[in-house]
């Protein structure tokens, strides 16, 4: 037996969740071992993620595709298959600040991220260390000065030639072309902090303390051409107080990133996640 999760996203009406469940169960000789749903009766939308386990020979894609075809067809289903056994292989994005980087790495060795990373890409050599004491190719292109076109084509050869699935901004301070961004359409995830669209630029707490905000927290989002504006997978805050100096605020705010970005790279890992109209749907 192996273990398989479905996503599906249609149009909501009766007889959905008898009608998936019938078939893994009845076709399948499936174990449904969870099952979620969510209803947007605004859009008239209804999505699913079922977590069940079969005999391994049936859970070849095309074996799937061609018994699901008939239901996803009649209920205009959008869909996906994977397998909980299956690693996606991840490649980390990464500038000067390490911490988002360091935490990702010390979750992916503890076992937290059921992943393989198999490079990490960089336009500051300040990550080489971190990468070589994980064991973790590290690929080295500036971006200051050169020919970003170049080496968005060189970044995109590596993420093909290494078989990435996910690319993942682990505070990586460059904006990526939309031609980039549409080939890795909601296959990029990005965090910043949260103070958008109030403080920009490259001293946010700086600002912020300035101007004394009583918040501060931290955005993981699916990275689309529209910068920072893409579909919001998970986010927090923290309360300041008048006592928190400018390093408290960026420790705090750092201590944030980290979380809110681990969590939504492990959601995607998970196949937690369904993305629709620039807002996504989280399973638990």
């Amino acid at each position: 037996m192996t273990k398989a999760v479905l996503l599906l996203e249609c149009p909501d009406r009766k007889g959905l969740v008898a009608a998936i469940m019938n078939f893994l169960v009845a076709e399948y000789d499936a174990n449904i071992l969870h099952a979620g749903q969510h209803q947007d009766a605004e859009l008239g939308r209804f999505f699913m993620r079922v977590e069940f386990e079969c005999s391994e020979d049936l859970l070849h894609e095309r074996v799937f595709r061609e018994r699901f075809t008939r239901i996803a067809d009649e209920y205009q289903m959008r869909w996906k298959l994977a397998e909980s056994g299956v690693p996606l292989r991840v490649c980390l994005f990464v500038s000067q600040h390490l911490h988002c980087l360091a935490d990702l790495l010390q979750r992916f060795k503890a076992g937290e991220l059921h992943c393989e990373i198999p490079l990490i890409i960089s336009n500051h050599p300040d990550g080489e260390g971190l990468s070589s004491f994980y064991g973790i190719p590290f690929h080295y292109l500036p971006t200051s000065g050169g020919d970003k076109a170049a080496i968005e084509t060189e970044q995109m050869q590596l993420l093909c030639d290494h078989g990435v699935d996910l690319v993942v901004l682990a505070r990586y301070m460059q904006i990526l072309s939309a031609g980039f961004v549409e080939q890795w359409k909601t296959r990029i995830i990005n965090v910043h902090h949260s103070f958008l669209p109030a403080f920009v630029g490259s001293r946010p707490y700086h600002a912020a303390f300035r101007r004394g905000v009583k918040l501060i927290g931290a955005t993981s989002h699916y990275v689309t051409a529209d910068l920072d504006e893409g579909p919001i997978i998970e986010q927090d805050v923290l309360r300041v107080t008048q006592g928190d100096t400018i390093s408290d605020l960026i420790r705090k705010g750092r201590d944030l990133e980290r979380i809110v970005l681990s969590r939504a790279v492990r959601w995607h890992l998970e196949h937690r996640i369904l993305h629709y109209e620039n807002k996504t749907v989280i399973f638990d």
